[in-house]
């Protein structure tokens, strides 16, 4: 068979009709109502998905089997049903009315094939693989994971627009990264790196990127906020792109805000980008849920770096003992034994179980169990230190009904970095 003309078909505002209601169509419609077609869907039946799309003005369904003359003013037809003679009798009627016609059964018999297709920013990727969609499903998803990393194009691209990037890492482990993150770290100038920050994404960098260390280490060299807003604003008035690689989320206690508003101050483009928040994130990956139906319904992030008590605190302990939900405590591994004390003395109950994990998503992760009275020694006894997340409450117990990567068996196992205080 010949080869086929690769094409951009504008459909905004054209009418396209897609005959069928099932899984084909169901993958079809998302990208045609992106592309702002004014769609039909012929089909006594239509999937659950598909009328979840109802809600859109650009898709209406045609609640009956397909009938001559239903294709009169469409400039693109998709034929999915499972009726070969209607399938016959769609492509058809395309054919006569000059309207290209995409068929799920038979390829050989359609007028138009669908790509397997993608975007990233304001590239498109469709390729044909000559009737393999395997393979040109896969060779579109290298080119995508390429553009979105940035190894293809990302340093010489016309979109890199300069400017301040507070770029969220995720909890520790590159994988972790937002796609948009790693795009941003790969067409980067300049790249403002916290400790916590995935260090291995650091190797990948372009060898002409300026990388600046701004790690702040407990009750040791840290390097000053000031001189972190200095620079990032320093930067960015030279025109360049400047990546703030923070660990977690720049927002959630990574003074990502303060580092925003000296931007804006000078005048600096800048913008957020989130990431993967470790206070989530870590006790996920140890296999411990934040929160579980009938168990808790809240949870509560809560900054540990300053103890109950203390003039600078703005911390409602009292009020946190109170509480029934999960407890999340990140950087409270110093002042962990009053923050304990201090919650059981306000009434909570000290046989609440508790974990603190150390490393968290990374091959070194170490998680201590035990209980709220006993996680302060428990840790010290491990050898568990800063940085820590501390979890409490209830929902320590159930995380052994169901080990990451292993079918849930009903009963607590055992595993390498695991272990047990109580």
């Amino acid at each position: 068979m010949t080869a086929p003309y690769l094409s951009g078909l504008v459909l905004t505002g054209r009418r396209v009709v897609v005959v069928g209601g099932g899984g084909v169509a169901q993958r079809r419609l998302p990208r045609l109502l992106e592309a702002g077609a004014q769609i039909d869907v012929i089909s006594p039946v239509i999937t659950p998905t598909i009328e979840g799309l109802l809600t859109n003005p650009d898709l209406r369904w045609v609640e009956r089997g397909y009938a001559d003359g239903d294709l009169e003013g469409a400039w693109y037809v998709v034929v999915a049903t499972d009726d070969a003679a209607v399938n016959d009798q769609v492509s058809a009627e395309a054919e006569s009315r000059r309207i290209f016609c995409v068929r799920s059964d038979d390829r050989s018999r359609a007028t138009a094939w669908t790509p397997a297709s993608g975007q990233h920013d304001q590239v498109t990727i469709g390729v044909l693989g000559g009737g393999d969609h395997r393979r040109s499903a896969a060779v579109r998803d290298a080119i995508l994971e390429s553009l979105r990393v940035g190894a293809l194009g990302a340093r010489d691209s016309l979109a890199k627009k300069p400017g301040v990037y507070l770029v969220g890492g995720g909890p520790g482990d590159p994988d972790l990264i937002t796609v948009r993150g790693r795009r941003l770290l790969a067409e980067a100038d300049v790249v403002v790196a916290d400790r916590l920050a995935p260090q291995p994404l650091l190797e990948e960098l372009h060898p002409d990127v300026e990388l600046i260390d701004a790690a702040k280490l407990p009750r040791g060299r840290s390097a000053a906020q000031e001189e972190i807003n200095r620079l990032l604003v320093d930067r960015g008035l030279q025109g360049k792109v400047v990546v703030r690689l923070k660990g977690g989320d720049p927002y959630v206690f990574g003074r990502g805000f303060e580092e925003a508003l000296a931007c804006a101050e000078a005048g600096v483009p800048w913008t957020v980008v989130p990431g993967i928040t470790s206070s989530i994130a870590v006790p996920a990956a140890a296999g411990i849920p934040v929160t579980h139906r009938g168990v808790t319904h809240e949870f509560t992030v809560v900054s540990g770096h300053i103890p109950p008590g203390h003039p600078d605190s703005l911390i409602n302990w009292e009020a946190l003992a109170q509480l029934h939900g999960t407890l999340v405590l990140l950087m409270a591994v110093e002042n962990l034994p009053v923050i304990a004390a201090t919650l059981i003395a306000n009434g909570k109950d000290p046989a609440t179980p508790a974990a603190a994990i150390a490393d968290g998503t990374l091959p070194g992760q170490l998680q201590v169990k035990s209980d709220l009275a006993g996680i302060a020694e428990a840790m010290s006894a491990a050898g568990v230190g800063a940085p820590a997340i501390v979890i409490i409450g209830q929902v320590v117990d159930i995380a052994g009904l169901a080990t990451p990567g292993t079918p849930a068996s009903g009963a607590a196992s055992s595993s390498d970095g695991v272990v047990d205080g109580s």
